[in-house]
């Protein structure tokens, strides 16, 4: 580092080269933060974060039966929405604490009122592309609402009559059409302008599970689901389809400029050799990264359609039907031309080389205490990924009902944190077998009072 700031003190290296190396080295640096916990139980106090003492509390559940979605508004990197397998939706304000070097526990902000709310789990939470006081919410209810952070009251509700596994609204449009991926094989398009929900987009023969807009082509939009393919759709045309995407195919349709135009597009093909359900375009719009049942991941060259044939090696596992979106990390803080992708495995995140295929990192929290927690595991699934903006910070969901933090930290430091649980569950193991001896010998003593033969005279 010292090197690279007396480079840029000569003048030989640019500033963003060296903000880029600073905050690559933070990404790399990114390590499980078992003191930060996000807790939606009511506290007694008007604080939003509570003490070191109560942060030392095993009982931290941002929703109980279950985290499905989580999103963090793009323009502040300040509001954190989350949606439970149950119908509750919470806000986080992620700078109610200074100081993070301590242990803290965040609290809930607010809550979607359950009467105006969802009546079953979240399936997808996104912030509105242009207002960050507004959000999305689907549900296994069948509804697609409009929610405002203000009052956290939904504004709006679209009953699309199918389980909506995703919804999409794209970045850079001004038509604010959602498109929303159902248990129907129609994709549903509803219109926030006027309320319409009954353009569709046939194509697929089973449920589609993800949907994504192209974040250059406005009208351009990406989709996927159970029947094993990615179609893509311009949604200007009466007959919108304009193609899918074929595992088998690594040229594309190339056309006479090289880019497709003037070809014949392709009608049939499989992307993944099972279920896909996970898609999400590069922020330049150049590649579309797919991940699916086969517990494959693929990166597509969007200009042409072709597989760029980058190998993720066999560590990936995907086999849960609800959407399961891989996250890219922002390309402004990462050395140019290593992008860095993070995928949510089951039971620990996997940090790729994009466009290599490398595992970087293989990130793994601290299991929950089966104790504490009562009927759930001791190793969550993963359910939802988010990044932070302006930040170098990823927050991670998961099936046992947590939210946990990922933050830039010496490694030494996350060894510490492994023998102190070790420590603390060899301990309490040790309590628990003194408790189990003091039954026994209570036991016993019933038993030889009860079994005692009773004789008369």
């Amino acid at each position: 580092m010292n090197s690279l700031l007396f480079n840029r003190s000569l003048g030989s290296v640019t500033p963003d080269t060296v903000s880029r190396r600073y905050t690559s080295r933070l990404v790399n640096a990114l390590q499980a933060a078992p003191n930060v916990r996000f807790d939606s139980a009511p506290r007694p106090t008007k604080d939003v974060f509570t003490s070191a003492s109560e942060a030392q509390k095993p009982e931290a559940w941002a929703h109980k039966a279950g985290v499905n979605s989580l999103v963090i508004d793009k323009f502040e990197g300040r509001f954190m929405l989350s949606g439970g397998a149950d119908p509750s939706i919470h806000l986080w304000d992620l700078e109610s604490v200074e100081n993070t070097t301590k242990k803290y526990t965040y609290t809930r902000a607010g809550s979607v009122p359950k009467a105006t709310g969802h009546k079953f789990g979240i399936t997808h939470l996104s912030y509105h592309p242009f207002d960050n006081k507004t959000f999305l919410s689907s549900s296994y209810d069948h509804t697609l609402k409009i929610n405002t952070t203000e009052t956290l009251k939904p504004s709006g509700s679209f009953n699309l009559e199918s389980i909506i596994y995703s919804h999409a609204i794209s970045p850079i449009a001004d038509h604010l059409l959602v498109a929303c991926a159902t248990q129907h094989p129609n994709i549903r398009l509803v219109d926030l302008r006027s309320g319409a929900n009954s353009h569709i987009l046939a194509g697929h023969r089973e449920a589609v599970l993800t949907v994504a807009w192209s974040p250059h082509e406005s009208h351009i939009l990406a989709s996927a689901g159970a029947d094993c393919t990615i179609r893509l759709w311009d949604i200007r045309k009466s007959a919108s389809g304009i193609g899918v995407l074929d595992v088998e195919d690594s040229v594309g349709v190339v056309g006479y400029d090289g880019y497709g135009t003037g070809a014949r597009h392709r009608g049939r093909g499989k992307a993944h050799s099972a279920a896909v359900n996970g898609l999400v375009w590069t922020e330049d719009g150049r590649h579309i990264v797919s991940t699916g049942h086969d517990y494959k991941i693929r990166v597509w060259d969007a200009s042409v359609g072709a597989n760029t044939l980058t190998a993720f090696g066999p560590v990936v596992r995907n086999y849960h039907l609800a959407q399961l979106q891989p996250l890219l990390v922002p390309k402004d803080i990462v050395t140019p031309g290593k992008d860095i992708m993070f995928f949510p495995n089951p039971k620990e995140i996997l940090g790729f080389d994009l466009f290599e295929g490398k595992l970087l990192k293989r990130l793994k929290a601290l299991p929950v205490s089966a104790s504490s927690r009562g009927a759930g595991t001791t190793k969550p699934r993963v359910t939802t990924l988010a990044w932070r903006a302006h930040n170098v910070q990823m927050f991670s969901s998961h099936s046992d009902g947590t939210i946990r933090a990922w933050l830039p930290r010496p490694p030494e430091e996350a060894v510490l944190d492994e023998e102190e649980f070790k420590e603390a569950q060899a301990a309490k193991g040790i309590l628990e077998v003194g408790k189990k001896r003091k039954r026994n010998a209570l036991d016993e003593v019933f038993k030889s009072l009860t079994e005692r033969p009773i004789t008369f005279g």
